[in-house]
């Protein structure tokens, strides 16, 4: 019996020590190319082990459930197939536990959160384009280190516990019934912290935050525990974010949305002039580019307090155009901010409502609204337009025409993500020129993406690669604008530039940061009245309700977006990323942990005034995902 209990011990105590000394390690090799554990005390690296202890025994606790219920079937038989499903779980499990961690080190010091299903949708959505940020010595590097984690931890579990289920014939129970019975019991303690105790609350990744530095809370937090956590939660909109009574929830939210986007609105006239709501185009009925671009932010435009001389074209552009200097990313990922731009729908904290065909399938968008009003959608992109599930979002949202990858020839797809940018706009170029339709409004969206990792693109003009791929990018827009210029319909035509999300510059931003979500958004072409600031705060969701407006079309059911040039609106920014979300406007700041249960971040004249009305928007936006 003695020799049994030493297995379950034995087995979980090593995959409690496995996972507390994957915390120290982690923080090292993030030290090595990120610089946010640096200067952090000794102290806190044990406060970090420490603290994770909670999810660490609870893993180890699921982990141990096998191993144990082996443990007990060994009470009637000694047969080696035990030995031999004992060892093939532990292989399985060391393998999966080194995966876990090398991929969750590398990937944080890119998204700064803790592992969770994203990068898996990404991977099996399109392999190709989920490794395109990937060189071929980072692939190697992780394969090499999953495989010696792999071998550290099985060589270590082949040593104690497998060992210890070769028995003897002095090891046979004499009374099985009884060490059945006693070893289901050792194995039920298990529970105890799988559960994490006694309390009603069950564990969570919220039980090891311990700290106001949310880089330390992801120290503590197990990959694999966070990860297991994603999956269970998957689905579950109806039951996230329940922060008040819905009745509060929906009085907070109603003063916080446009009333055009829930109620009728009569269609305008085709001058939009009135008292409140300036004008900025000369005609109802632009043709409309929206250029998306991979990436950019505040930090690359020196009009907008960021570096000079690298998107020289977009601080060009800005001064003979409509400029928004309160503007702000909704999240972190393509997949959400195209959303948030084409459908005026914001970005939510623990999924992408890209994945779901029969969700976005009855989301409103520009695309369809502007069909409504006789225009032609089209959408270009260089890279894999099934990627994330575009594709399908895409056409439910009501684009006629999508060129993506395989629509260039082979030798163009040159890049890791398919097409260099300044081909994609060649190839639109070509199609507007080309073009033999009546008078038909156009609107076309194309998506830039060469100014991403691993920024190997055609152009060489900055030494910093990351600068050097945004100045490639930007000097692509100036290019095409200038073509542009040229074409009879310009002095139609609407050019709207903004970013799909804050990228790659600065490098190790904190997405506990407000500057990591402001981002530039910019109207030129010959339809714009002339130059404009614009310093109403706004998100990507507002673009939607701004440009209908400006077009006399309803936004109507356009439920989050406000439009940002009326005064009648409110006027902030909502952000959200992993587990967190912010709201931004003239008054506070305010960027809330939803595992820390805190606020991270509160400046401002009136601090935590948007701390209820963010959670009652982001409860609401829940509400309004399970009901689509």
């Amino acid at each position: 019996m003695t020799r049994r209990f030493a297995i379950i011990v034995s087995t979980y105590l090593i995959f409690l020590l496995i996972f507390v000394f994957q915390k120290p390690m982690f923080m090292l090799a993030t030290v090595l190319s990120w610089t946010i554990y640096d200067g952090v005390p000794f102290s806190e690296w044990l406060k970090v082990m420490w603290h994770g202890l909670p999810l660490d025994l609870s893993l180890a606790g699921y982990l141990t459930a096998v191993p144990a219920l082996l443990t007990v079937v060994s009470v009637w038989t000694q047969s080696r197939a035990l030995r031999k499903i004992m060892s093939c779980y532990f292989v399985a499990v060391s393998l999966l536990m080194a995966f876990v961690f090398v991929l969750d080190t590398a990937l944080y010091p890119y998204w700064g959160f803790k592992l969770d299903t994203t990068p898996f949708y990404y991977f099996f959505t399109s392999p190709a384009d989920a490794l395109a940020s990937l060189n071929k010595w980072m692939i190697i590097s992780g394969c090499l280190l999953t495989a010696l984690f792999w071998e550290l931890y099985y060589y270590v579990l082949r040593l104690v516990p497998l060992r210890l289920m070769r028995f003897r014939p002095v090891d046979r129970i004499l009374n099985p019934i009884i060490g059945t019975v006693v070893l289901l019991l050792a194995t039920g303690l298990l529970f105890i912290p799988i559960r994490g105790g006694f309390t009603v609350s069950t564990m969570n990744v919220g039980k090891v935050y311990f700290s106001p530095n949310p880089a330390l809370n992801h120290a503590a937090t197990n990959p694999l525990f966070s990860l297991m956590e994603s999956l269970a939660r998957r689905n579950d909109f109806v039951d996230r974010y329940r922060f008040m009574d819905d009745e509060d929830a929906s009085w907070i939210f109603s003063q916080m949305t446009d009333p055009s986007a829930t109620g009728s609105t009569v269609e305008k006239s085709d001058s939009v002039e009135s008292d409140t709501v300036p004008s900025l185009f000369t005609t109802s009925r632009p043709d409309i580019v929206f250029v998306i671009l991979e990436s950019f932010s505040n930090h690359l435009m020196s009009e907008l307090g960021g570096e000079s001389g690298v998107a020289v074209n977009l601080d060009s552009l800005s001064k003979e155009g409509v400029l928004f200097t309160n503007f702000f990313a909704n999240s972190f990922r393509t997949d959400r901010g195209l959303v948030s731009i084409l459908s005026g729908y914001p970005a939510q904290p623990t999924t992408s409502i890209m994945k779901y065909p029969r969700k976005t399938q009855n989301l409103p968008s520009i695309a369809g609204a502007l069909k409504k009003a006789g225009y032609d959608a089209r959408y270009y992109y260089g890279g894999d337009a099934d990627f994330t599930n575009m594709r399908s979002y895409l056409v439910s949202a009501g684009f006629d025409t999508i060129v993506s990858d395989v629509d260039f020839p082979v030798k163009d797809r040159l890049s890791k993500w398919g097409v260099h940018d300044h081909l994609v706009f060649d190839r639109l170029l070509s199609d507007m020129k080309s073009d033999t339709l009546p008078r038909t409004p156009r609107y076309t969206v194309i998506q830039t993406s060469s100014s991403h990792e691993p920024f190997e693109v055609p152009y060489k003009r900055l030494e910093n690669p990351r600068l050097n791929a945004f100045a490639y990018t930007d000097s692509c827009v100036g290019a095409f604008v200038h073509e542009l210029r040229h074409l009879p319909r310009w002095d139609s035509t609407l050019v709207v530039l903004v970013p799909d999300h804050l990228g790659a510059y600065p490098e190790g931003i904190s997405n506990f940061v407000v500057e990591r979500y402001r981002i530039p958004l910019i109207f030129i072409g010959g339809a714009v009245r002339g130059p404009a600031r614009v310093d109403a705060y706004g998100s990507q969701h507002d673009l939607a309700a701004t440009l209908l407006g400006q077009l006399g079309l309803s936004h109507f059911g356009f439920r989050f977006s406000k439009d940002m040039l009326d005064p009648q609106s409110p006027h902030f920014a909502f952000f959200a990323v992993p587990d967190a979300f912010g709201v931004v406007d003239e008054e506070n700041a305010l960027i809330y942990d939803c595992q820390a249960e805190g606020a991270v971040v509160d400046q401002g004249s009136r601090p935590g005034k948007n701390l209820d009305r963010g959670k009652a928007y982001l409860q609401k936006l829940y509400d309004d995902i399970s009901n689509r």
